[in-house]
């Protein structure tokens, strides 16, 4: 039983990884043409009849006019042609494509299956002067939406005092949502009051972010400096950083953990990083509750092994990890299965190599870089 219960939290751990891979490079939407906009029409594929994205009148010559095609995938021909016959009483309506489109392929979870890495051509030039490895803002969600376009990023990072608003999670129990849980929720939020990242990173424009793993395959690698380069360096429960930091940084800007997985020596916590929980049952925001208030830990609250019983942080640097995007990487990124909503289904090792080909894609479509690759 006590294997079973360590296989599940470090699956859940793992699923953590990957949500943190998609939300830290998910800043926001792409919005670059309005939908609005009187020059828009809607483009649909002839031999399906669905719509596939939104065309923009770029050019007029003579009796006909150019289209740039918006939001369609990556390998439809983005130049075409339609002849103008008459005056266009309504922009909105439905144009068939005159052009045949290379063949677009998607897996079941919606991810195209050729990932070539590469911007359409109205995006790629709006990215065109910035330098290799400098921020550009918008380019990680402007990709995804490329070769995944059910991308979104609707919620918060961290749970705030809206949560009870959210339906995505009011119905799914941890660790895919918050049944059950609105009163502690409620108490501990009314105790750390913020729900943001810190104001100095909240007033950037654009983020690099990086997650950093708690396996060896960074020993001996000096990515120390690397590492630290970054705006937001993001570390999972107890994974050490004194001693180490010529391989994995001194720099933490947020560290999410659980009960189990929570540093239980006040010695080895940085000294300015936030604390996020990552909810996995209910007795976790209980514990969370004991920590923001500073109350006596129960250790008869169902733990699995010991936990820590004080975390040196004050209350407005404690946040909650929005549940909506575990549920998100656990059902929609990764394919595992729904079982109404609860853990416990599915093969421990064939979830993991799901998480790995999921990675393997996002650093594949250079979503996202891997600078050990060891994926």
């Amino acid at each position: 039983m006590g294997l079973l219960v360590f296989m599940r939290n470090l699956l859940l751990a793992l699923c953590l990884f990957l949500v943190l891979g998609f939300l830290y490079y998910s800043a926001w939407k792409l919005h670059l043409l309005r939908w609005e906009d009187s020059n828009s029409v809607v483009l649909s594929f002839d031999s399906v009849g669905h719509t596939i994205g939104s065309a923009f009148l770029v050019e007029q010559e003579g009796e006909r006019e150019k289209l740039l095609c918006f939001r369609c995938p990556a390998h439809l021909t983005l130049l075409q042609t339609q002849e103008k016959t008459e005056p266009r009483k309504n922009p909105q309506k439905q144009w068939q494509l005159q052009a045949q489109p290379f063949p677009v392929e998607y897996d079941k979870l919606g991810f195209l299956l050729n990932l070539d890495s590469k911007l359409p051509p109205e995006l790629a030039s709006k990215y065109a002067n910035f330098s290799e490895g400098v921020c550009k803002p918008g380019y990680a969600s402007a990709l995804m939406t490329v070769i995944f376009p059910k991308f979104s990023k609707p919620a918060p990072m961290f749970l705030d005092d809206s949560f009870r608003k959210w339906a995505r999670i009011r119905d799914f129990v941890p660790p895919f949502g918050i049944k059950g849980q609105d009163n502690l929720i409620k108490a501990i939020l009314s105790a750390t009051k913020d729900y943001r990242l810190t104001p100095a990173l909240d007033s950037l424009s654009c983020r690099r972010c990086i997650i950093v793993g708690n396996g060896g395959v960074l020993a001996n690698k000096s990515l120390g400096l690397k590492i630290d380069d970054y705006d937001v360096v993001v570390r999972l429960n107890s994974a050490p950083v004194k001693g180490f930091e010529k391989d994995v940084g001194g720099k933490t800007t947020l560290r999410i953990t659980y009960p189990e997985g929570a540093i239980q020596k006040m010695e080895q916590y940085e000294k300015d990083s936030l604390f996020v929980l990552a909810g996995f049952k209910w007795q976790d925001f209980k514990w969370l509750k004991y920590i923001v208030y500073k109350e006596k830990v129960s250790a008869s609250d169902g733990f699995w092994k010991s936990v820590a019983t004080r975390v040196p942080r004050e209350p407005h640097e404690i946040r909650i990890l929005n549940p909506y995007f575990i549920q998100e990487a656990a059902f929609s990124f990764i394919g595992l299965p729904f079982n109404n909503g609860l853990m416990g289904r599915g093969s421990w090792t064939h979830n993991i190599q799901r998480e790995k080909e999921f990675l393997r894609k996002l650093v594949k479509a250079r979503v996202i870089t891997d600078l050990t690759s060891g994926i």
